[in-house]
């Protein structure tokens, strides 16, 4: 009972979603917004990936996702340790680790199978499904191990690991939120600078690297229970004209590579920079892209802003608040859109139809799914 009564009066007050108070719809429909982004990066040669962030700066919504991850942790955790206590906390983070993990074996079956199911021998070796048509046994014992993985499910087993330290993270950061912070960054950097990695196969290295991404969740989680000190700095005009510039920037340099005219504009020192940057272990100057877009999300929709209450919004609302079945759901959707795009045809009108047709069934399935959970319940 100790901890439930001395924590939450002194460290939770400072988490911005007290007890009775409305849940934070712009967190549901930046992550539903971010599914719709990985939906569409995920289709090869695709015109709907010029809606995305990919397009027009260093990050894409892979940041976002991650980021929105923390915050959302931190939130339904803090919830649970008022009203649960440190058991309750690690009972649900093993849960949710476990759902991720049998959520993310379940697609590498589904991805095989609709590949197989397709007969694309070049499909095959695109999605990495290859190795696991001609060696079934060995891929899925590596798989269950995290160290196989079909191309886009590479972010589960990420969540996987991070899910099951959360509970020990969110213990340090409720009792030393900017020292652990510095930690988180201090692993950052050393992984940049000594190239630490978790081992995978067959490449050996993780698309998502999680001693590097783990920046992004406790950043996240900080932002939230340190939002009073925050915000403030976060609103400011400078926060906000730096965001501006940087982002700027960022889009000439990335547009410079399909104008050349904007060639000029970049600074000599950035010149030989070289894009895209790396993804796997989140370069340096991702990172500050997605914080000035955080930075001017924050500004631009405020709590009440009218905007959550548009058909689009609300679709993207549903999505992310079934984030784990929506993204698997985006997954086979994007193979199923490359099999098409191979075997169909990759015109213009088709990959047009493709992208709205997989946000629709992914806002189909979410609105399904949250009717199924609105269904009551027995009581006993």
């Amino acid at each position: 009972m100790h901890d439930r009564t001395a924590i939450p009066k002194v460290t939770f007050g400072k988490l911005p979603e007290p007890q009775g108070q409305a849940r934070d719809l712009r967190i549901d429909a930046c992550r539903g917004i971010a599914l719709w982004f990985i939906f569409l990066d995920h289709v090869p040669n695709n015109i709907g990936s010029w809606l995305t962030l990919r397009n027009y700066g260093f990050s894409d919504a892979a940041e976002i996702f991650m980021f929105v991850s923390g915050v959302t942790c931190a939130l339904a955790y803090g919830k649970a340790l008022r009203f649960e206590g440190w058991t309750g906390v690690i009972r649900r983070t093993l849960r949710r680790s476990w759902d991720i993990y049998a959520a993310f074996l379940l697609l590498t079956l589904a991805c095989a199978i609709l590949v197989h199911l397709a007969g694309s021998g070049r499909l095959a070796d695109e999605s990495n499904t290859r190795v696991l048509l001609d060696h079934p046994g060995e891929m899925l014992a590596r798989a269950a191990i995290l160290q196989y993985r079909p191309v886009n499910t590479d972010v589960l087993p990420a969540f996987v690991l991070l899910h099951l330290l959360f509970a020990p993270l969110l213990w340090l950061l409720l009792r030393a939120p900017n020292v652990t912070l510095g930690a988180s960054l201090a692993l950052y950097a050393l992984v940049h600078f000594f190239g630490w990695s978790v081992p995978a196969w067959p490449s050996g290295n993780w698309a998502f690297n999680p001693l590097a991404w783990q920046l992004l969740v406790v950043l996240g989680a900080w932002w939230m229970i340190e939002d009073r000190r925050v915000g403030p700095w976060v609103m400011s005009r400078t926060a906000r004209a730096l965001a501006v510039l940087y982002l700027l920037l960022s889009l000439v340099i990335v547009l410079s590579s399909h104008i050349r005219p904007l060639e000029a504009l970049i600074p000599q020192a950035l010149s030989q920079l070289r894009y895209p940057l790396d993804k796997s272990n989140l370069d340096p100057l991702r990172l500050l892209h997605f914080l000035a877009i955080a930075v001017l999300a924050a500004w631009l929709m405020p709590r009440d802003w009218r905007g959550l209450e548009t058909p689009l919004m609300r679709g993207a609302i549903r999505c992310g608040q079934n984030s784990l079945p929506i993204f698997c759901v985006g997954v086979l959707l994007a193979f199923a859109s490359h099999i098409a795009l191979l075997e169909i045809s990759n015109g213009l009108a088709m990959q047009i139809a493709l992208s709205l047709g997989g946000i629709g069934a992914m806002i189909a399935s979410a609105t399904l799914l949250g009717l199924i959970g609105t269904k009551p319940k027995k009581q006993s």
